[in-house]
């Protein structure tokens, strides 16, 4: 999964969550040196992105693993240039490593290299 900066942990509110101890070891092996609490912001993220289908970060060109050519039905901001999409303009949904398809616009891909 790739880091979304959102904030630093100054700017973060404390909040106390139990675990399950498998639970909580098992998101540990997974984060390595990035921290099971990173990891956890991570989902949770993807999580409020998937439910109310507006995407809040940005992703680097390289952290996209496919894209799909498709027709904006409305309004849509690329996830990768922040560009504005406009219906009916040509575009693509990439997917990402949560396995979410996101709005990429035709030039994000062309001017970057993978």
């Amino acid at each position: 999964m790739p880091t979304l900066s959102r904030a630093s942990t100054t700017d973060m509110e404390v909040t106390s969550i139990r675990l399950e101890k498998e639970l909580k070891e098992s998101l540990k092996a997974i984060a390595g040196n990035r921290g099971y609490q990173a990891l956890i912001r991570e989902v949770l993220w993807a999580y409020v992105e998937q439910q109310s289908g507006k995407p809040t970060g940005t992703l680097k060109r390289q952290d996209i693993r496919a894209t799909i050519p498709a027709t904006a039905e409305r309004a849509e901001r690329c996830l990768v240039t922040g560009r504005a999409i406009a219906p009916g303009d040509d575009m693509l949904l990439g997917l990402t490593p949560q396995g979410a398809l996101v709005p990429i616009c035709n030039t994000a891909v062309e001017s970057v290299a993978p």
